[in-house]
């Protein structure tokens, strides 16, 4: 049974930093696609970022340059390390995974204020 649990979220200000974290079982994220979505109220969630299993990292255009995906197959957890952090990255950040369906972690909330 495949299972990703998030952790690391939190109110942050403008400006600061934060890391997610994606605690995996039953998959290995070595060879995994591994992506981090998120969804802010009254908008479609949307795709992050993402890492495959040769190591390929993928960004959304709003991010990129601030965020990194990463990921630890000793501990087989997956991050995300946010940096100069805006309000509107303030959202519900998911963890998923896809073997031969999609898999969910229960979502965790960042906050960044003004």
């Amino acid at each position: 049974q495949v299972q990703l649990v998030e952790s690391g979220g939190g109110l942050v200000q403008a400006g600061g930093s934060l890391r997610l974290s994606c605690a995996a079982s039953g998959i290995s994220v070595s060879i995994s696609f591994m992506g981090w979505y998120r969804q802010a109220p009254g908008k479609q969630r949307e795709l992050v970022a993402s890492i495959t299993n040769s190591g390929y990292t993928n960004y959304a255009d709003a991010v990129k340059g601030r965020f990194t995906i990463s990921r630890d197959n000793a501990k087989n957890t997956v991050y995300l390390q946010m940096n100069n952090l805006k309000p509107e990255d303030t959202a519900v950040y998911y963890c998923n995974t896809y073997l031969w369906r999609d898999y969910w972690g229960q979502g965790i909330q960042v906050t960044v204020s003004s």
